[in-house]
């Protein structure tokens, strides 16, 4: 779609309090411009009296179980009810697909607006380590750190000792808290390192750490 096209329709692929924030954002901006600004919900069957649904301008079906929220993680479902709804912009929120660069990549493809970080910039900054080694080139101040990946509790330590305590001791991918350890002292250095790498493992399919003061 050409940067400058006009949006009309804003998709919004999330549900609940997420979802509620842009409709009244949308709908203060339209009622401001004078604009014919208009906002797509999609949902589950477990949200179908759900307010953000009907406060919507238009309201998809995610074809699902009821309850079944991993229905916004499936971009072919995800895309086919922004085609039914026929928005040109999309709006992920926070959580879901919002982190998802083959999501934005996706949305692009498509001939829509992508409202949030392309997915080259979530590929750069949605890994930790990279995300510190682009700070550090640019000349942005970063916590001391070990510089890149440690590949196992022997290097963590060497780390440590280098960096000294306390430490975290951090997964590379994801969010959420998952995949962190405080380490106040070298002996639970080992126990902590095995510990945040299974969680890491578990929760993102990257068991990733590095080690950070």
């Amino acid at each position: 779609m050409n940067g400058s096209a006009p949006i009309r329709c804003v998709g919004i692929v999330n549900r609940g309090d997420a979802a509620l924030r842009c409709l009244r954002t949308i709908k203060s901006l339209r009622a401001r411009e004078g604009s014919d600004l208009r906002a797509a919900v999609l949902y589950t069957a477990v949200d179908r009296d759900a307010p953000f649904v009907r406060h919507a301008d238009a309201a998809v079906l995610l074809p699902a179980p009821a309850g079944e929220v991993r229905a916004y993680l499936d971009h072919d479902l995800v895309i086919a009810a922004l085609r039914r709804a026929a928005v040109d912009a999309v709006w992920p929120g926070w959580g879901f697909v919002a982190e998802d660069p083959a999501f934005a990549d996706r949305v692009a493809a498509e001939g829509m607006h992508f409202l949030g970080p392309s997915g080259e910039a979530m590929r750069a900054l949605g890994d930790k380590i990279t995300a510190k080694q682009v700070a550090e080139r640019a000349g942005v101040p970063v916590a001391p750190w070990s510089g890149g990946a440690v590949h196992d509790s022997d290097e963590a330590m060497q780390c440590a000792a280098r960096l000294g305590y306390p430490v975290m001791v951090k997964a590379a991918a994801g969010g959420g808290g998952r995949g962190i350890r405080v380490v106040d002292h070298p002996a639970a250095l080992p126990a902590a390192f095995r510990a945040a790498a299974a969680e890491a493992e578990a929760a993102f399919g990257d068991g990733r750490l590095f080690v950070e003061r």
